[in-house]
Protein backbone atom coordinates (compact mmCIF):
# COMPACT_ATOMS: atom_id res chain seq x y z
CA UNK A 1 0.00 0.00 0.00
CA UNK A 2 1.00 3.43 -0.53
CA UNK A 3 0.17 6.62 0.67
CA UNK A 4 0.58 10.06 -0.97
CA UNK A 5 1.90 12.25 1.99
CA UNK A 6 1.76 16.34 1.05
CA UNK A 7 3.99 18.61 3.43
CA UNK A 8 2.25 22.28 3.22
CA UNK A 9 3.79 25.10 2.33
CA UNK A 10 5.42 27.24 4.28
CA UNK A 11 4.32 30.81 4.63
CA UNK A 12 5.92 33.18 2.14
CA UNK A 13 8.40 34.95 4.45
CA UNK A 14 8.28 39.17 4.15
CA UNK A 15 11.73 41.05 2.76
CA UNK A 16 12.42 43.91 4.60
CA UNK A 17 13.13 46.78 2.02
CA UNK A 18 15.20 48.53 4.26
CA UNK A 19 17.82 50.33 1.47
CA UNK A 20 16.58 53.65 2.17
CA UNK A 21 17.48 53.75 5.57
CA UNK A 22 20.50 52.45 4.70
CA UNK A 23 20.80 55.23 2.11
CA UNK A 24 19.91 57.78 4.08
CA UNK A 25 22.56 57.27 6.64
CA UNK A 26 25.10 56.89 4.25
CA UNK A 27 24.30 60.16 2.42
CA UNK A 28 24.17 61.93 5.88
CA UNK A 29 27.31 60.77 6.80
CA UNK A 30 28.96 61.86 3.67
CA UNK A 31 27.37 64.87 3.71
CA UNK A 32 28.23 66.02 7.15
CA UNK A 33 31.72 65.42 6.84
CA UNK A 34 31.44 67.64 3.78
CA UNK A 35 29.87 70.16 5.02
CA UNK A 36 32.72 70.60 7.56
CA UNK A 37 34.28 71.94 4.58
CA UNK A 38 33.14 75.85 3.83
CA UNK A 39 33.92 75.13 0.11
CA UNK A 40 32.22 71.68 -0.05
CA UNK A 41 28.77 73.00 1.31
CA UNK A 42 26.93 73.04 -2.08
CA UNK A 43 28.03 68.81 -1.86
CA UNK A 44 26.43 68.86 1.16
CA UNK A 45 23.69 70.21 0.61
CA UNK A 46 22.19 68.26 -2.25
CA UNK A 47 23.37 64.98 -0.13
CA UNK A 48 21.57 66.58 3.09
CA UNK A 49 18.31 66.75 1.03
CA UNK A 50 18.61 63.76 -0.37
CA UNK A 51 19.34 62.13 2.97
CA UNK A 52 16.58 63.76 4.89
CA UNK A 53 13.88 63.06 2.10
CA UNK A 54 15.21 59.19 1.95
CA UNK A 55 15.19 58.74 5.91
CA UNK A 56 11.41 59.92 6.12
CA UNK A 57 10.16 57.46 3.64
CA UNK A 58 12.19 54.91 4.91
CA UNK A 59 10.06 56.11 8.83
CA UNK A 60 7.52 55.65 6.63
CA UNK A 61 7.94 51.98 5.56
CA UNK A 62 9.33 50.96 9.44
CA UNK A 63 5.98 52.10 10.61
CA UNK A 64 4.24 50.25 7.85
CA UNK A 65 6.24 47.17 9.24
CA UNK A 66 7.85 46.94 5.41
CA UNK A 67 11.16 47.77 7.24
CA UNK A 68 13.02 47.10 10.93
CA UNK A 69 16.36 49.69 10.42
CA UNK A 70 14.36 52.48 12.84
CA UNK A 71 17.23 53.75 14.19
CA UNK A 72 19.55 53.89 11.12
CA UNK A 73 16.36 55.88 9.13
CA UNK A 74 15.95 58.09 11.87
CA UNK A 75 20.02 58.94 11.78
CA UNK A 76 20.07 59.16 8.19
CA UNK A 77 17.46 61.81 8.16
CA UNK A 78 18.92 63.84 11.42
CA UNK A 79 22.36 63.61 9.61
CA UNK A 80 20.72 64.82 6.48
CA UNK A 81 19.39 67.95 8.62
CA UNK A 82 22.95 68.46 10.12
CA UNK A 83 24.54 68.49 6.63
CA UNK A 84 22.04 71.40 5.39
CA UNK A 85 22.55 73.45 8.38
CA UNK A 86 26.66 72.74 8.06
CA UNK A 87 25.87 73.44 3.66
CA UNK A 88 24.49 77.32 5.11
CA UNK A 89 27.01 77.71 7.45
CA UNK A 90 29.90 76.64 4.34
CA UNK A 91 27.85 79.10 2.12
CA UNK A 92 27.39 81.94 4.14
CA UNK A 93 31.61 81.63 5.05
CA UNK A 94 32.69 81.55 1.34
CA UNK A 95 30.23 84.02 0.18
CA UNK A 96 31.59 86.53 2.72
CA UNK A 97 35.17 85.37 2.25
CA UNK A 98 34.85 86.47 -1.48
CA UNK A 99 32.83 89.30 -0.97
CA UNK A 100 35.85 90.22 1.42
CA UNK A 101 37.72 89.68 -1.39
CA UNK A 102 36.42 91.47 -4.22
CA UNK A 103 36.20 94.23 -2.01
CA UNK A 104 39.61 94.67 -1.39
CA UNK A 105 40.11 94.22 -4.89
CA UNK A 106 38.03 97.22 -5.78
CA UNK A 107 39.91 99.29 -2.67
CA UNK A 108 43.41 98.42 -4.30
CA UNK A 109 42.01 99.54 -7.99
CA UNK A 110 40.54 102.50 -6.74
CA UNK A 111 43.81 104.11 -4.55
CA UNK A 112 45.26 103.23 -7.45
CA UNK A 113 44.03 104.64 -10.02
CA UNK A 114 44.83 108.75 -10.27
CA UNK A 115 41.90 111.23 -9.45
CA UNK A 116 40.75 114.66 -10.99
CA UNK A 117 41.30 117.23 -8.77
CA UNK A 118 38.59 119.13 -10.87
CA UNK A 119 35.65 116.27 -10.10
CA UNK A 120 33.97 116.10 -6.67
CA UNK A 121 33.11 112.42 -5.83
CA UNK A 122 29.81 112.47 -4.49
CA UNK A 123 29.15 110.29 -1.14
CA UNK A 124 28.63 106.89 -1.35
CA UNK A 125 25.56 105.07 -0.13
CA UNK A 126 24.27 101.78 0.97
CA UNK A 127 23.50 100.21 -2.24
CA UNK A 128 21.46 97.79 -2.49
CA UNK A 129 19.95 97.93 0.71
CA UNK A 130 15.96 98.97 1.50
CA UNK A 131 15.83 101.87 3.92
CA UNK A 132 14.05 100.04 6.85
CA UNK A 133 11.44 102.15 9.01
CA UNK A 134 8.99 99.37 10.59
CA UNK A 135 7.70 96.19 9.79
CA UNK A 136 5.32 95.46 7.40
CA UNK A 137 2.00 93.63 6.58
CA UNK A 138 0.91 90.73 4.30
CA UNK A 139 1.12 91.25 0.87
CA UNK A 140 3.33 94.61 1.43
CA UNK A 141 6.93 94.82 -0.78
CA UNK A 142 10.15 95.49 0.27
CA UNK A 143 12.10 97.27 -2.82
CA UNK A 144 15.96 97.58 -2.67
CA UNK A 145 17.93 100.32 -4.22
CA UNK A 146 19.24 97.83 -6.57
CA UNK A 147 15.24 97.43 -7.82
CA UNK A 148 15.10 94.00 -5.99
CA UNK A 149 12.01 93.11 -4.87
CA UNK A 150 10.83 90.72 -1.95
CA UNK A 151 7.03 90.13 -0.98
CA UNK A 152 5.88 87.95 1.86
CA UNK A 153 1.97 86.63 1.24
CA UNK A 154 -0.70 86.43 4.29
CA UNK A 155 -0.15 83.34 6.30
CA UNK A 156 -2.26 80.27 5.77
CA UNK A 157 -2.63 76.99 8.18
CA UNK A 158 -0.65 74.19 6.86
CA UNK A 159 -1.05 70.38 7.77
CA UNK A 160 2.38 69.19 8.28
CA UNK A 161 3.21 65.50 7.33
CA UNK A 162 3.16 63.00 9.80
CA UNK A 163 6.82 62.38 9.07
CA UNK A 164 7.74 66.46 9.35
CA UNK A 165 10.93 67.85 11.09
CA UNK A 166 10.44 71.11 12.80
CA UNK A 167 6.79 70.60 13.40
CA UNK A 168 5.66 69.82 17.63
CA UNK A 169 2.38 68.19 18.32
CA UNK A 170 0.09 70.49 19.69
CA UNK A 171 1.62 73.54 17.88
CA UNK A 172 -0.12 75.00 15.08
CA UNK A 173 1.75 74.95 11.18
CA UNK A 174 0.98 78.22 8.87
CA UNK A 175 2.72 78.74 5.67
CA UNK A 176 3.95 81.83 3.66
CA UNK A 177 4.93 82.27 0.02
CA UNK A 178 7.71 84.59 -0.53
CA UNK A 179 8.19 86.09 -3.88
CA UNK A 180 11.79 87.61 -4.99
CA UNK A 181 11.68 89.83 -8.18
CA UNK A 182 14.65 90.91 -9.93
CA UNK A 183 13.47 94.39 -11.43
CA UNK A 184 17.72 94.96 -11.57
CA UNK A 185 20.09 94.13 -14.87
CA UNK A 186 22.28 91.80 -13.25
CA UNK A 187 21.31 88.35 -12.43
CA UNK A 188 19.84 87.63 -8.68
CA UNK A 189 21.53 84.33 -6.59
CA UNK A 190 18.89 83.23 -4.69
CA UNK A 191 20.15 80.25 -3.21
CA UNK A 192 21.74 82.97 -0.31
CA UNK A 193 18.11 84.26 0.73
CA UNK A 194 17.55 83.58 4.41
CA UNK A 195 14.46 83.02 6.19
CA UNK A 196 13.28 83.01 9.46
CA UNK A 197 10.43 83.84 12.14
CA UNK A 198 9.11 84.29 15.45
CA UNK A 199 5.55 84.35 16.59
CA UNK A 200 3.21 85.24 19.54
CA UNK A 201 3.17 88.00 22.22
CA UNK A 202 6.75 87.15 23.47
CA UNK A 203 8.20 86.76 19.99
CA UNK A 204 9.41 82.98 19.80
CA UNK A 205 11.56 81.59 17.37
CA UNK A 206 9.20 79.74 15.25
CA UNK A 207 10.84 76.67 13.73
CA UNK A 208 11.06 75.95 9.88
CA UNK A 209 8.82 73.14 9.29
CA UNK A 210 10.81 70.42 6.51
CA UNK A 211 8.48 67.92 5.08
CA UNK A 212 7.71 66.19 1.59
CA UNK A 213 5.95 69.55 0.61
CA UNK A 214 8.28 72.53 2.25
CA UNK A 215 11.48 73.37 3.72
CA UNK A 216 13.74 73.48 0.48
CA UNK A 217 15.18 76.69 -0.16
CA UNK A 218 15.38 79.47 -3.05
CA UNK A 219 17.86 77.41 -5.61
CA UNK A 220 19.76 78.82 -8.09
CA UNK A 221 19.61 82.78 -10.03
CA UNK A 222 16.95 84.94 -10.61
CA UNK A 223 17.32 86.57 -14.10
CA UNK A 224 16.55 90.31 -14.73
CA UNK A 225 12.64 90.73 -14.87
CA UNK A 226 12.03 87.47 -13.47
CA UNK A 227 10.51 85.87 -10.28
CA UNK A 228 10.93 83.06 -7.64
CA UNK A 229 8.36 82.26 -5.89
CA UNK A 230 8.89 79.36 -2.41
CA UNK A 231 6.60 77.91 0.26
CA UNK A 232 7.70 78.03 3.22
CA UNK A 233 5.78 77.01 6.44
CA UNK A 234 6.22 77.78 10.41
CA UNK A 235 5.86 76.31 13.72
CA UNK A 236 4.06 78.23 16.58
CA UNK A 237 2.36 77.64 19.48
CA UNK A 238 -0.91 77.28 19.94
CA UNK A 239 -1.92 80.38 21.04
CA UNK A 240 0.03 82.64 19.22
CA UNK A 241 -1.87 85.21 17.45
CA UNK A 242 0.87 87.11 15.07
CA UNK A 243 3.77 85.74 13.13
CA UNK A 244 7.08 87.66 12.43
CA UNK A 245 8.35 86.60 8.85
CA UNK A 246 11.97 88.18 8.45
CA UNK A 247 14.03 87.29 4.72
CA UNK A 248 17.58 88.35 4.54
CA UNK A 249 18.33 88.27 0.61
CA UNK A 250 22.12 88.31 1.24
CA UNK A 251 24.91 89.71 2.97
CA UNK A 252 24.84 93.13 0.78
CA UNK A 253 21.18 93.76 1.71
CA UNK A 254 19.26 94.80 5.36
CA UNK A 255 16.59 92.20 6.25
CA UNK A 256 13.08 93.20 6.02
CA UNK A 257 10.74 91.89 8.50
CA UNK A 258 6.36 91.21 8.15
CA UNK A 259 4.05 91.32 10.96
CA UNK A 260 1.43 88.99 10.06
CA UNK A 261 -1.79 88.36 11.60
CA UNK A 262 -2.52 84.27 12.56
CA UNK A 263 -5.94 82.92 13.14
Amino acid sequence: MSYDTQVPAAAPRQVMRNGLGTAALILGIIGTVSGLIPLLFWLAGTLGVIALVLGLVGKGRVKRGEASNKGVTITGAILGLVSLILATVGLIITVTAVSDAVEEIDKSIKDAAPKDPTKTEAPSGDAGKADKGKALADGDTSVYDDDLKITVSDPKAYTASEYAVGHTKGNKAYQVTVVVENGGKKNFDAVGVLLSARAGANGVEAEQIFDEKVGAGFQGAVLPGKKATLTVAFDTPKDAKNLTVEVNPGFDYNASQWELKLG
